[in-house]
């Protein structure tokens, strides 16, 4: 099993992302889909996550209306659109599968996969 995320970078204030997440060695269309980050000093946060089929997505309050995640099955991607960036969003970017039931909260400690990060630095 292999997740790569990739897209990160630094950039200014008010400036877009987007954040790539390719996976491999497992079934990607039967896993939910995530995106967590960690800033320095800062315990690991819930960013965003979508159901099996993309047709739901759920956020963090601190992101809603910034960032938009999707999918792509055919393809085992999964991206972060991410918007209107503010310094506060610094951290490393991770992906993330589970197999919870659609409607759970997505939690650290119930990842089955973790990718890689990457890093996002937003300057003031």
């Amino acid at each position: 099993v292999q997740l790569q995320a990739s897209g990160g970078g630094l950039v200014q204030a008010g400036a877009s992302l987007r954040l790539s997440c390719v996976a491999s060695g497992y079934s990607f269309r039967n896993y939910r889909m995530g995106w967590f980050r960690q800033a320095p000093g800062k315990d690991r946060e819930f960013v965003a996550r979508i159901t099996r089929s993309g047709g739901g997505t759920w956020y963090a309050d601190s992101v809603k209306g910034r960032f938009t995640i999707s999918r792509d099955n055919a393809k085992n991607m999964l991206y972060l659109q991410m918007n209107s960036l503010k310094p506060e969003d610094t951290a490393v970017y991770s992906c993330a599968a589970d197999r919870k039931v659609q409607s759970a909260p997505m939690k650290s400690e119930g990842v089955d996969y973790w990718g890689k990060g990457t890093q996002v630095t937003v300057s003031s």
